[in-house]
C-alpha cells in the first residue's frame, strides 16, 4: 500500500506539469518565456492541496480567488459539469489583477466532483485604453481593462463562443490572447487527465485521504517552525510613491505560538489611483515574506495558510472597495507589502534579517500597429538588486520577491516586436554599501522602430530601498527618454506617444547593504 506522501507529492508534480504545459503552449513571450503563470489543484472545497512553486503573487492569491470562486458556484447554484471550464479576471474574485485571467475546471470520476484543477496566466493585453492595460492614469477597474465575471469558457468540451467573442474584440492582440487561453485549457486538461489517474491507481478515497494528511503535516510543520520564533508585536512602516505623494503601507505583525497574524490598520486609505491591491494579493505578499523567513522545507497549501491571519479595514490600500483601480497594486503594492512584512519579522529575527531589495518590478508595457495593420502589446518587468544578507552580499539583475520570473531574452523580443535593444546590462555602483552590499540593479535601454504608446508603471523612484543593520539604501529608479533627440527625465508612473527611432532607458533600482562597514584607524 503506497503511503499518504506519495501520493501528495505525486500531486506537487502534477501542478508543476501543469505549468509546463502551459509554458510550452503559451503564445506570448510574457507566458512561454518569462513564466508569468501559476498552477494548483485543489479539493472539492477550493482548499489548495498543491501547487507549483511559480510566481509568487499568485502563490498566496489562489487561497483567496479559489474560495471566492467556489463560493461563487455554490452561491448562484453553478455545478460545473465534466468538460466544462469556468474564467473569470475580475480581481475582486480572483484575486490579483485584470491582466491575471484565471481559468478553473473540475476533475470528475465515476461521475461525481473529486476535485478542481486551477490556473491563471498574465495575458499580455485584456483591453482598456493603454497597451498592457496597467493604465497609470486609472482612477477605477474600469479604466483598466475587460472586466469578465466568472462564465462558463467551455461546455462540454467545446468553447462558449459568445465569451470568446467579448473576449477578442477586446483584448487588442486577439490572436495572441487565443492561443494563450487554449494554453490555459491545455494545462486544466493535462492536471485533470493525471489526477484521474491517480484516483485510478491508488483510489479516490485514499488520494482524498492522503491530501488531507497532507495539509494538516504541513499545518504541523509550520507551527514547530514558529515555535523558534521570537513571539510579540513588530512593525514597519514603508511607502508607495503617487506623483509627488508618500502613500503609507504599515504592518504590525503578532507572532504567537499557534500562528501570525498581520494587521495593516493605519496604512493608506484606497486611493483614485492604480495601486490598490485587493485582499489576494495582500494575503500573498505577506504569506511570501513569513514563507520566506522559514527555514524548514514546508509544502505550500492549505495547511500553512492556515497559520496566516490578515486583518485589512475594508477601503484601504491593501484591501480596496471595488471598484477601485488595482493593477498597480499586483505588481507595486504587493512588493512593499511584502517589504514592510520582511522588514518586521527582521525585527522579531534579527540574525535573519535582510536590507531591501529593488522593491519595484518596473513594470514596461507598450504597443501599437504593425505594418499589416494589426495591433501588438508587449509586458515585460526588469529586475532589480536583492538586499544584502547576513551571510553575503545581494545578488545582482534579479527578479525579486513578488515577482520571480524570468526576463525576456533580447533575440525574442526583437524578433517578435518592433524593439531593437542598445544596452542590457547591470547598474554598476547601484547597491547599496555595508559589510554586505546591495545587489546591483539593470540598465536596459530599447528603440522602438515604429510609433508605439508606452506606459510605466514602477516605484522607488523617491523612496530608496533601505539598508539594514546600519548598511545604506540602495539608488533609486530612473528613466530616460531620448524623444526627437531630447532626453527627458521621466516619472515613476507615466504614459508617452514615443515616435519611430525614440530610445527608453531604464535603470532599476539596487538593493540596500546589509551592516555597517567597519572604521578604518
Amino acid at each position: 500500500m503506497a503511503s499518504w506522501e506519495i501520493v501528495a507529492k505525486a500531486t506537487e508534480f502534477i501542478s508543476e506539469e501543469m505549468g509546463v504545459a502551459l509554458k510550452r503552449s503559451a503564445i506570448s513571450p510574457n507566458i512561454r518565456e518569462r513564466m508569468d503563470h501559476s498552477c494548483a489543484i485543489l479539493d472539492t472545497e477550493g482548499n489548495i492541496v498543491a501547487q507549483a512553486e511559480h510566481i509568487p503573487v499568485h502563490l498566496g492569491s489562489f487561497r483567496i480567488g479559489s474560495r471566492n470562486i467556489v463560493s461563487w458556484l455554490n452561491r448562484n447554484s453553478m455545478i460545473l459539469q465534466e468538460g466544462d471550464m469556468l474564467i473569470v479576471n475580475d480581481p475582486y474574485i480572483s484575486g490579483t489583477h485584470l491582466n491575471d485571467v484565471t481559468i478553473i475546471a473540475p476533475i470528475y470520476f465515476e461521475g461525481d466532483l473529486s476535485g478542481y484543477v486551477i490556473n491563471k496566466a498574465h495575458n499580455v493585453d485584456v483591453g482598456g485604453p493603454v497597451f498592457g492595460s496597467l493604465n497609470p492614469s486609472a482612477s477605477t477597474l474600469f479604466e483598466e481593462g475587460l472586466v469578465i465575471p466568472p462564465s462558463r469558457f467551455l461546455i462540454n468540451d467545446k468553447v462558449n463562443k459568445e465569451v470568446l467573442n467579448f473576449i477578442t474584440e477586446n483584448f487588442k492582440d486577439a490572436d495572441t490572447a487565443i492561443g494563450d487561453l487554449n494554453a490555459q485549457m491545455a494545462a486544466n486538461r493535462s492536471g485533470i487527465r493525471r489526477v484521474t489517474e491517480l484516483f485510478r491507481r491508488y483510489g479516490k478515497a485514499f488520494v482524498h485521504e492522503s491530501w488531507n494528511k497532507s495539509i494538516e503535516h504541513t499545518n504541523r510543520l509550520s507551527l514547530l517552525e514558529l515555535k523558534n520564533w521570537n513571539k510579540g508585536v513588530f512593525e514597519a512602516i514603508d511607502y508607495l510613491e503617487r506623483n509627488d505623494e508618500k502613500v503609507p503601507v504599515r504592518v504590525s505583525l503578532e507572532v504567537k505560538e499557534n500562528g501570525i497574524k498581520a494587521d495593516f490598520t493605519g496604512s493608506s486609505d484606497q486611493v483614485d489611483f492604480p495601486i490598490n491591491a485587493v485582499i489576494g494579493v495582500t494575503y500573498s505578499a505577506t504569506a511570501f515574506a513569513i514563507r520566506s523567513f522559514m527555514k524548514s522545507e514546508i509544502p505550500t497549501n492549505e495547511g500553512f495558510y492556515r497559520v496566516l491571519e490578515i486583518i485589512a479595514p475594508e477601503g484601504c490600500i491593501v484591501n480596496p472597495r471595488k471598484p477601485a483601480a488595482v493593477s498597480g497594486g499586483n505588481v507595486e503594492t504587493t512588493q512593499r507589502v511584502a517589504d514592510v512584512v520582511l522588514a518586521a519579522l527582521s525585527k522579531c529575527m534579527p540574525d535573519r534579517a535582510v536590507a531591501a531589495s529593488s522593491g519595484t518590478m518596473m513594470n514596461i508595457m507598450m504597443g501599437g500597429r504593425r505594418k499589416n495593420g494589426k495591433f501588438w502589446s508587449y509586458y515585460e518587468t526588469v529586475g532589480g538588486g536583492n538586499g544584502g544578507r547576513p551571510t553575503g552580499p545581494g545578488v545582482s539583475g534579479v527578479h525579486s520577491n513578488m515577482t520571480n520570473t524570468l526576463n525576456t531574452p533580447v533575440e525574442i523580443a526583437e524578433k517578435e516586436y518592433p524593439l531593437l535593444f542598445t544596452t542590457y546590462k547591470l547598474r554598476d555602483g547601484s547597491g547599496g554599501k555595508g559589510l554586505h552590499s546591495g545587489g546591483d540593479g539593470v540598465i536596459r535601454g530599447f528603440k522602438v522602430m515604429l510609433p508605439t504608446k508606452l506606459s510605466i508603471i514602477a516605484d522607488r523612484f523617491k523612496v530608496t530601498p533601505s539598508g539594514a543593520h546600519g548598511g545604506e539604501s540602495g539608488k533609486t529608479g530612473e528613466i530616460d527618454i531620448i524623444h526627437n533627440g531630447e532626453k527627458k527625465e521621466m516619472p515613476s508612473k507615466f504614459s508617452f506617444s514615443l515616435d519611430s527611432g525614440d530610445e527608453v532607458i531604464i535603470r532599476t533600482p539596487g538593493g540596500g547593504g546589509f551592516g555597517s562597514l567597519p572604521h578604518r584607524q
